[in-house]
């Protein structure tokens, strides 16, 4: 067979040609794969304070973004649900990010961001900062707030912070902080306008589930489209009242950590009946991926618990032992607790995982 007919090469052909295609690809307004903001726009600067494992995940997705030709292959963008409350995928904004900052207080935080960061091409246009929050906020567009919670009234309530936080959006996704205390730390009359958001560790591989609060009034389609950009570099995004923010940090915030418990206990049960450790988590893993594939594609988890369960089989036998164990009445009690854990963190309470009652 001849060289132009074989298949290996017909297909670098057309993804040669698709490659030519998104690169000069152009948007409406002028913006390019490759150039996202039009000659006659300047970008944004993104300042990210508190840049620890999350502000180092959402810069990476951002970043990426940035510099690929493909920017949305990585993304799992949501289709729209049956309660119409998943963002659908929103124009291209007409401003992105393409100046960036990272504030730290350690030394160590630094070498973390250049280490992580520094094979982006974007990375040519951060700068990082070592115990100054006040300098790149000045300078900023866009402030993104992933400080630890009980750290937001001490670096927001300096007269200065306030004063450079000024007609600027700020993004906070400080767990239990309502944008409404964020606001009264700034002070009624700021026209900062501030949103909450709430992402999850799976930021790190592009596939957190990140919840954004609706506000009131409404985000303008500008500013609205572009915290769904930022968001959908990592991963699945879904709109939600303020008021279910606390449940939403316990599903998606603490969740991976309650999935984390199920799969090492798969782990346990397969290396208790003869399956290599290291294998196990593999298998463990893919399972679990698997099944929320196929959750995500639109099949109910009833029915396809139902569809694994042949009579007599092995599966129900299983599935058997953890009812009596009361597995799913005790993790949504999990959740429960978290939520209630959130809303107490939020109003600066310590000691909140003290003894409660059933």
């Amino acid at each position: 067979m001849s060289r132009e007919l074989a298949p290996d090469w017909i297909l670098k052909q057309a993804l040669d040609v698709q490659h030519s295609a998104n690169m000069t690809w152009r948007a409406p307004n002028g913006a390019t794969a490759t150039n996202p903001n039009p000659p006659e726009t300047p970008g944004l600067e993104l300042t990210v304070i508190g840049c620890g494992t999350m502000g180092i995940a959402i810069l990476g997705g951002v970043m990426d973004s940035l510099s690929s030709a493909h920017p949305q292959d990585h993304v799992s963008i949501p289709g729209k649900s049956v309660s119409g409350t998943s963002t659908p995928a929103e124009p291209l904004p007409e401003r992105l990010p393409n100046r960036f900052n990272a504030c730290v207080r350690r030394h160590q935080s630094a070498k973390r961001i250049q280490s992580e960061l520094s094979k982006y091409p974007a990375f040519d246009k951060m700068t990082i900062y070592e115990n100054d929050n006040l300098t790149p906020t000045k300078a900023a567009d866009v402030i993104l707030l992933a400080c630890k919670p009980q750290m937001v009234g001490e670096i927001l309530a300096d007269p200065e912070m306030k004063k450079a936080c000024e007609g600027k959006l700020l993004i906070s996704i400080c767990a239990g902080v309502t944008g409404e205390q964020i606001s009264a730390i700034l002070g009624e009359d700021n026209s900062c306008r501030v949103i909450r958001v709430m992402p999850n560790t799976a930021a790190a591989v592009r596939e957190s589930m990140t919840v954004i609060a609706t506000s009131t009034p409404p985000l303008p389609p500008l500013l609205s489209h572009l915290v769904t950009w930022i968001f959908t570099r990592i991963g699945r995004v879904v709109y939600l009242p303020p008021s279910t923010m606390d449940a939403s940090t316990a599903l998606c915030g603490s969740g991976p950590a309650f999935v984390a418990l199920f799969l090492e206990s798969l782990v346990a049960g397969g290396v208790a009946m003869g399956l290599p450790r290291e294998e196990a988590y593999t298998m463990a893993a893919q399972t679990m991926r698997g099944t929320t594939g196929l959750v995500l594609q639109g099949e109910h988890p009833a029915i396809l618990k139902d569809k694994v369960s042949t009579p007599g089989g092995c599966t129900i036998g299983g599935l058997l032992v953890l009812e009596e164990g009361s597995l799913k009445g005790t993790v949504a009690r999990a959740v429960r607790e978290a939520t209630v854990v959130a809303s107490q963190l939020g109003q600066g309470k310590i000691g909140v995982n003290g003894p409660r009652g059933k």
